[in-house]
């Protein structure tokens, strides 16, 4: 074991640290960040119109118009549907603060370069800018990250280029000077979008949203999708943990490229009255997998509770990080029992969070629980959290049933630590 952490250490943990402050992945996390406020509403709206309880369903119909569910049909409308325009957006922003250029003139011109690959419809309008909205919503995410990387990437090094800066007279706002200065750079970026989509189209890709999601999209968000790309995402995120790198934040970009999208599939579904097909996918994780923050540990300050009382040190430890675990907020337990390169608690951080996803993933297979469809903000407690984004008590139900197996997970090895911590103590 010693010579394991030896080596991930020499070899693993400066790869990832790199893999972490990277500035395009920084990007891609943060700009998804952005737009979680109204991910959340529009989730909160499809639940509000589709809590399967007949009695709530009743009363709606009973006390509000015949079109009570348009309300939140619109609020789908206004987060859901435009996802992938708000996430050129406010990755291309992100990404170019990040070299400390134009964070809104990068977003601009992303937005620009977006349309013009965008397929147009069959029956063309006069104005030829007729399009339908099939990959404004999380089907055209993969190619909005796509376009919002590569066009800010050309823009910032376009931009303050002194022979592509139209000088302005003295006393011209400083507004106007900036759009001027970015004037040549912004055609240039629009004028390559252009000719990219003239090739597609040259070579026999009219579409070129529907061919990426085809064949990259989709085989990603089935490959990281399916069971065993689930446990190797969470124990990739949990060995990050493990050796101090903020895992949740490496595995970011994965999470909300790949799967997120298939969480707000479930969401459409549930909108429409279908039945959300896919059991892996962001939400489930923070609602079954995440629990108290990484690793479950949420279940390791109740084990302590439960059976490491006699350690002053420990107990001190979970008295002050139970409050921050119930909102799962766990660094005060990582850093402060501290779980980062403990050999003791190795086993029981890696194995909690892949029992919880695997107990949950079964129950959800079988249908006794429905598929996780309602994006919860992430610092719902847990439970509550599965409860929401099922919009079932079931999901509780199984929320618990997780939460329990971790806490006997974490039991003999949290009687072992305070055994040792015991002898340190003197006690």
């Amino acid at each position: 074991m010693k010579k394991f952490f030896e080596w991930m250490e020499k070899y693993f943990v400066p790869i990832a640290a790199r893999i972490g402050s990277q500035r395009h992945l920084v990007a891609i996390r943060d700009g998804f960040v952005t737009i979680m406020p109204l991910i959340i509403a529009g989730s909160f709206a499809v639940l509000i119109n589709n809590l399967p309880w007949e009695a709530y369903q009743n009363f709606m119909n009973s006390v509000l118009p015949a079109n009570w569910k348009d309300f939140g049909g619109v609020i789908y409308d206004g987060s859901f549907t435009i996802m992938s325009i708000l996430i050129v957006a406010t990755i291309a922003y992100h990404l170019a603060k990040g070299y400390d250029k134009d964070g809104v003139g990068a977003a601009v011109i992303s937005i620009g370069s977006f349309f013009i690959l965008y397929p147009k419809t069959p029956m063309q309008l006069a104005d030829n800018l007729g399009f339908n909205s099939n990959y404004l919503g999380s089907t055209g995410l993969f190619i909005a990250i796509i376009v919002a990387l590569v066009a800010t990437e050309i823009y910032v090094r376009l931009v303050g280029n002194p022979k592509l800066v139209i000088k302005m007279p003295d006393g011209v706002p400083p507004a106007v000077s900036r759009s001027f200065a970015g004037l040549l750079p912004s055609i240039i970026v629009l004028v390559i979008a252009g000719a990219l989509r003239m090739m597609f189209v040259a070579i026999g890709i009219d579409n070129v949203f529907e061919s990426l999601f085809l064949t990259i999209q989709k085989p990603l968000e089935g490959l990281v999708g399916s069971f065993g790309g689930m446990l190797i995402l969470i124990l990739f995120q949990q060995l990050l943990w493990f050796f101090g790198i903020h895992g949740s934040n490496i595995i970011a970009p994965i999470v909300n490229a790949v799967l997120l999208p298939l969480t707000l599939a479930n969401t459409t579904a549930l909108q429409n009255g279908q039945i959300p097909q896919n059991i892996v996918n962001s939400q489930f994780l923070d609602s079954y997998v995440n629990m108290g923050g990484s690793g479950t540990t949420i279940a390791l300050l109740i084990a302590i509770f439960i059976v490491g009382r006699r350690s002053k040190q420990e107990m001190m430890i979970a008295k002050l990080g139970i409050a921050p675990a119930c909102f799962n907020i766990n660094e005060p337990v990582i850093f402060g029992m501290p779980l980062v390169l403990n050999p003791v608690y190795f086993i029981p951080f890696i194995l909690a969070p892949l029992a919880s996803a695997s107990i949950a993933y079964g129950l959800t297979l079988i249908g006794f629980v429905p598929a996780v469809s309602i994006v919860a903000n992430w610092v719902t407690p847990p439970i509550l959290g599965a409860v929401i984004s099922t919009g079932s008590l079931t999901g509780g139900l199984v929320a618990l049933i997780c939460l329990a197996v971790s806490v006997l997970i974490y039991i003999p090895f949290v009687v072992i630590s305070s055994r040792k911590a015991l002898e340190v103590e003197g006690l």
